[in-house]
C-alpha cells in the first residue's frame, strides 16, 4: 500500500519551497538536514510552523521539503506558504482558518531592481554644487 503524500509549493522574495506532508510524528526535513540544523534562527522556525498552529494539526505530519534560493528567513516563509497550501490539499475545510491567518496569500514584496546612473535602487551618489 502507498503512503499518503500532500504536496504544496510556496515562493517569497527568491525562494521556491517545494512541500511534502507525510502522515508522521512531526519532524520536518529541509534539503535532508533537520530544520534545525538548516535553518539556526528559533523564531523563523517558529514561522514555519504557523500552518500547524493555526489548523491544530502539530506533530501529525513529517514534512519534507527541497528549497533553494534567496536567504533563511525568505526560505523559511516559503516554508511556510508551502505548509498551508498542503494543508489545503489535506483537508479543504481549512481555508477559512488559513486565509484568515493571512497563510495563503503570497507575499509580494521583492527586492527593488538597481536603476541605471544610482549606486543601488534609490540610493544616488553625493550631489555637488561645484
Amino acid at each position: 500500500m502507498a503512503q499518503v503524500q500532500y504536496f504544496g509549493t510556496g515562493r517569497r522574495k527568491h525562494s521556491v519551497a517545494r512541500v511534502r506532508l507525510v502522515p508522521g510524528s512531526g519532524k520536518i526535513t529541509m534539503n535532508g538536514k533537520p530544520a534545525e540544523e538548516y535553518i539556526p534562527y528559533e523564531n523563523l522556525r517558529a514561522v514555519m510552523m504557523q500552518p500547524f498552529d493555526v489548523t491544530e494539526t502539530n506533530g501529525s505530519y513529517d514534512v519534507l521539503v527541497n528549497v533553494n534560493g534567496g536567504g533563511f528567513s525568505g526560505q523559511a516563509g516559503a516554508t511556510r506558504h508551502g505548509i498551508a497550501r498542503a494543508l489545503l490539499t489535506v483537508d479543504p475545510d481549512f481555508r477559512g482558518v488559513l486565509k484568515r491567518a493571512g497563510l495563503l496569500t503570497r507575499d509580494p514584496r521583492m527586492k527593488e531592481r538597481k536603476k541605471p546612473g544610482l549606486k543601488k535602487a534609490r540610493k544616488a551618489s553625493q550631489f555637488s554644487k561645484r
